[in-house]
């Protein structure tokens, strides 16, 4: 393994979004190649999803937000089921089916074809969000733009390709039991995602107990980042070096353990 020195951040957030966590492989500015980065990037996203899917517990009320998080469907724990929400009025749907054998009448909200279980229910939207603003659901999975470090949220975005409003994910974060965020540890261009203070409009204030990354598992716990477990091939320091607050540890740091796929 290759120690980062603190100047060279460029590499070091080359390695944030090229690591594929089962066999590291540490690369130079000159190495990317688009395609090849495509490939890993889901890679680390499916191991991202499914170490998520560990931590539901069997018959929890699950809301998953569109886009990544709709992957943690996909990774049930043998001998564990998760009742999964979607706003636009379905409970208890099963994992997206194989290519070719989509029926798109059924879909999520964000449009992807989804499967029935024995159990499926189907209902308006005003009801679906009942639950949610009820306070039945035990956890959001949610992605973003940004997590500071006393909880705050910020996942959507009027800027370029962004969307008109902050959408449903607003309830979500303020009615779900507990928040949880599923996120690459840098953005596309090498900024840290978590960070301060977001400085994007904000889907939620303090709502974000635990954070999922390409690289680490951290807490949001008194105002602060608290380091869980971190991928045994970056050290600390390079942790912290691609991280926009401090990182504080209250006990032993666990090596992130990531799942075969």
């Amino acid at each position: 393994v290759v120690a980062l020195k603190q100047g060279d951040i460029d590499i070091a957030r080359d390695i944030a979004m090229h690591i594929a966590a089962s066999s590291p492989r540490f690369l130079s500015a000159d190495d990317v190649d688009p395609e090849v980065l495509a490939s890993e990037r889901k890679i680390i996203d499916a191991q991202i999803a499914q170490e998520q899917a560990q931590d539901i517990e069997d018959g929890a009320y699950v809301n998953l937000g569109i886009g990544f998080p709709e992957m943690v469907a996909q990774y049930q724990p043998e001998g564990r089921q998760a009742i999964f929400h979607t706003e636009n009025g379905v409970l208890g749907f099963g994992p997206a089916p194989e290519k070719g054998s989509e029926d798109w009448d059924l879909i999520n909200a964000g449009k992807k074809a989804i499967t029935e279980r024995p159990g499926t229910a189907f209902f308006h939207h005003a009801d679906s969000f009942a639950m949610v603003r009820g306070g039945h659901l035990d956890v959001a999975i949610l992605g973003a733009y940004q997590i500071a470090q006393n909880g705050d949220l910020a996942n959507w975005s009027t800027g370029k390709g962004g969307v008109p409003a902050v959408g449903g994910a607003m309830d979500l974060v303020q009615s779900a039991k507990r928040v949880a965020v599923i996120t690459d540890h840098v953005t596309k261009k090498g900024d840290p995602k978590l960070v301060e203070a977001c400085t994007m409009p904000l889907t939620g204030v303090g709502c974000v107990t635990r954070i999922y990354t390409s690289l680490a598992v951290v807490d949001v716990q008194d105002g602060h980042f608290v380091l869980r477990e971190k991928l045994a091939a970056i050290s600390m320091e390079d942790l912290q070096a691609l991280t926009g607050a401090p990182l504080a540890t209250d006990g032993p740091v666990a090596d992130l353990v990531v799942p075969e796929l």
